[in-house]
């Protein structure tokens, strides 16, 4: 692979990415993160065209604000071969950010077997990023000072004493609050159950 095709920005700039917010952004990978398949929307966000970032693995976007704790969950979670949602802020090709929420889905072959992965992002509220943005800070301070692992024991701990619920269920929880709260201060709460499935909503445009 020719890398000079896709470099890693050289200088990160504390500036968020001006993108439609409003559009989901899509990626196809195979089983070991490189990507296949992108459309215009993760262009739009990363600022790398296709021709950049077909071929290469996905973790080129990964901004050096994120522990890599998250990426050790979510990929053990993919290895087992299940769904998984995450929060991430993601790094552009000019050194900006851009935060998401993504929702991870097992693809497989006609005989059930995984082939890859589908992930679909879309940008989050100030609110979601205020919440989870300390938590990874520490844990980002943790591994550059004491090592990965104890962040990730770290991480192990604060869900279990202070949230009781894995990450996956945490960004789903935390987001499924956020979408009521939003809706409570706009008088449009909708019923608990299409809370509940916000994010097929979120992610694919309708309740399912």
């Amino acid at each position: 692979m020719n890398t000079n095709l896709s470099p890693r920005p050289t200088k990160i700039i504390d500036e968020e990415v001006k993108w439609d917010r409003s559009k989901t952004i899509i990626s196809k990978t195979d089983l070991k993160g490189t990507i296949l398949y992108m459309n215009d929307a993760f262009g739009e966000a990363s600022e790398y065209n296709k021709v950049e970032l077909i071929g290469e693995p996905h973790n080129i976007i990964r901004h050096p604000d994120m522990p890599k704790v998250v990426f050790k969950v979510l990929w053990k979670a993919l290895k087992k071969e299940e769904n998984f949602h995450a929060i991430v802020k993601n790094l552009s090709r000019t050194g900006r950010y851009y935060w998401v929420i993504t929702d991870f889905e097992v693809e497989r072959d006609e005989n059930g077997k995984a082939t890859g992965y589908t992930g679909r992002r879309k940008a989050i509220p100030q609110s979601i990023i205020d919440k989870i943005a300390p938590l990874y800070k520490t844990l980002l301070e943790i591994e550059q000072i004491k090592g990965e692992k104890a962040s990730e024991l770290y991480f192990e701990a604060f869900l279990k004493e202070e949230v009781n619920m894995s990450y996956d269920e945490f960004v789903v929880d935390l987001f499924k609050n956020e979408v009521e709260k939003a809706a409570n201060q706009n008088e449009e709460a909708e019923p608990n159950s299409k809370l509940k499935k916000s994010l097929n909503w979120f992610f694919f445009g309708e309740f399912v």
